[in-house]
Formats: C-alpha cells, sequence, structure tokens
C-alpha cells in the first residue's frame, strides 16, 4: 500500500537529515505511487524541511527481480529498522539475517515499536547490524561457560584432541589430554 510505505518511510526520515529511508522491492510499478504519496503526505508534517532533506540525500527506491533478491539486499544493508511490508511477512521471516528490529506486516509500523510494543530502542545503526544485535538483558549479564567431561567421555574424544592441539603446535596442550588417556 503507497500510502503507508510513504507514511513509514517519512517516519524514519523525520529523525534527522542523515536519517536513511529505502523502499526495496519487486514491483517497479510502486515507486511512482510511493513517490506520489511522499509529495502527497509530507506537505501536511510540521518536520517537512528535515523530511525532504532526508529523503533527498538519503532516501532510495531499489528494484530487484525476485522478493528473494529483495530480502538479500535488506541483508546487505542490515538497517536498524526494517518493516515487511507484504501480505505474508511470517513467510519471509526467516530470510532476514541483518536488521536491528523488524516490524511485520502493514499493521506494525515503526512508531509501534517506539511508543507502544515493547522492543528495545538501542538497536545496531549504519549497517552493524550484520555484526551487532540490539542491546538486551543479556549484554548486562555475565555469563560463564561450563564445561565437564566423565572419564569416558574423555577417553572417546582424546585423540580428537590430540591431533587438534598437535596440529595447532600447542604440545602441552596435546600432554594435558595425553596424562590423562587410559589412566586408572
Amino acid at each position: 500500500d503507497p500510502v503507508l510505505i510513504a507514511a513509514d518511510m517519512m517516519s524514519q526520515a523525520e529523525h534527522d537529515v542523515m536519517a536513511r529511508s529505502i523502499l526495496v522491492s519487486d514491483d517497479a510499478g510502486l515507486f511512482d505511487k510511493v513517490e506520489a504519496e511522499l509529495n502527497r503526505q509530507v506537505k501536511e508534517l510540521s518536520r517537512r524541511q528535515i523530511i525532504e532533506e532526508s529523503l533527498t540525500a538519503y532516501g532510495a527506491f531499489i528494484l530487484t527481480e525476485t522478493m528473494y533478491e529483495a530480502s538479500q539486499v535488506a541483508n546487505l544493508i542490515a538497517p536498524e529498522h526494517l518493516e515487511l511490508m507484504v501480505d505474508k511477512p511470517f513467510e519471509y521471516l526467516s530470510k532476514i539475517k541483518n536488521a536491528g528490529a523488524i516490524f511485520m506486516g502493514q499493521y506494525t509500523p515503526e512508531p509501534v515499536g517506539d511508543y507502544y510494543a515493547g522492543p528495545n530502542h538501542i538497536l545496531p545503526t549504519g549497517g552493524t547490524a550484520r555484526f551487532y544485535s540490539p542491546v538486551t538483558i543479556d549484554t548486562f549479564m555475565k555469563a560463564s561457560s561450563i564445561i565437564y567431561y566423565s572419564r569416558e567421555g574423555l577417553e572417546e574424544d582424546a585423540d580428537d584432541i590430540i591431533k587438534l592441539a598437535t596440529v595447532e603446535g600447542l604440545t602441552a596442550h596435546a600432554n594435558a589430554i595425553r596424562v590423562r588417556k587410559g589412566r586408572d
């Protein structure tokens, strides 16, 4: 729906003149309709100048051959916010690997996440969703890995561990396994 897409692009663009609002679609006919809606709706908005500057400098329409290709483009962009504005958004969710927050369907615009739905709003920006996640409670918790092997378990894996340590040239590592192997 071009009306909804335009409104959502502007809700991102109004943050600041460097905000990116990008529409990726396999429907070339959609772009003219969205552009017309952008021009119509922006006239009524209090942050019109910021929106227009942002869209001019950092807004984009990207045409893809397929929706699969669109998902790959989205993963390369790795946006802070990604809206899956498709009829069946859950069918595409598994294809998205890099986004700070994903908003599903026509009735979940990004402001729902900002103001009401409750997800964390400390999200990776500027494409960093390729290698960072949103801040969660886990960010503030200390964790330790716990490793336990029984005698039988170590006996079973000892030769493989010794081989790996030897390949790395870490003979003391190999020895620490070797001295345990076959002990009564």
